[in-house]
């Protein structure tokens, strides 16, 4: 019984250290996170027979994708790219900034929303979808970005 007990004392200490000693460390924080696509593009007819209520959920998810991906375009446009995939020493600094600019865009994002949804409530129907079309055109131009 003693034996046992001991035996599985050992194993216990040895699975617990194993399983320590494989962690990793903490991964690179992606320059780009969260969602940074849209689901569906849309043409002018397309977006004049929806009510205003769509058209303003449209408008603020273009929002939502573009204030995530173009303050980094000269990083990435797409999720996944990490500091240390770029290249970039990961130094306390370096982490500081980025975490820094993660919640800068956050806030942003966040108060411009806010914004949204008091104000754009009032913009005219034609100017909304004439936004939403210029946003859709400029995230297609991502898609070709690489090319320049």
């Amino acid at each position: 019984m003693k034996t046992k007990f001991t035996l599985l004392s050992i194993v216990f200490i040895l699975v617990t250290g194993i399983g320590f000693a494989q962690k990793n460390k903490e991964e690179s924080p992606s320059i780009i996170s969260g969602k940074v696509s849209i689901a569906k593009y849309h043409d002018r007819d397309q977006l004049e027979h929806m009510q205003k209520g769509e058209l303003l959920e449209l408008y603020k998810e273009r929002i939502e994708v573009i204030v995530k991906i173009l303050p980094n375009i000269a990083f990435a446009t797409k999720p996944g790219v990490t500091m240390a995939s770029m290249g970039i020493p990961e130094t306390k600094d370096n982490k500081k900034a980025l975490e820094d600019n993660i919640e800068a865009s956050k806030d942003y994002f966040e108060s411009t929303i806010e914004f949204q949804k008091r104000i754009l409530p009032y913009s005219d129907k034609s100017n909304l979808i004439m936004a939403i079309l210029f946003y859709e055109e400029t995230l297609k131009s991502l898609h070709t970005y690489d090319d320049f």
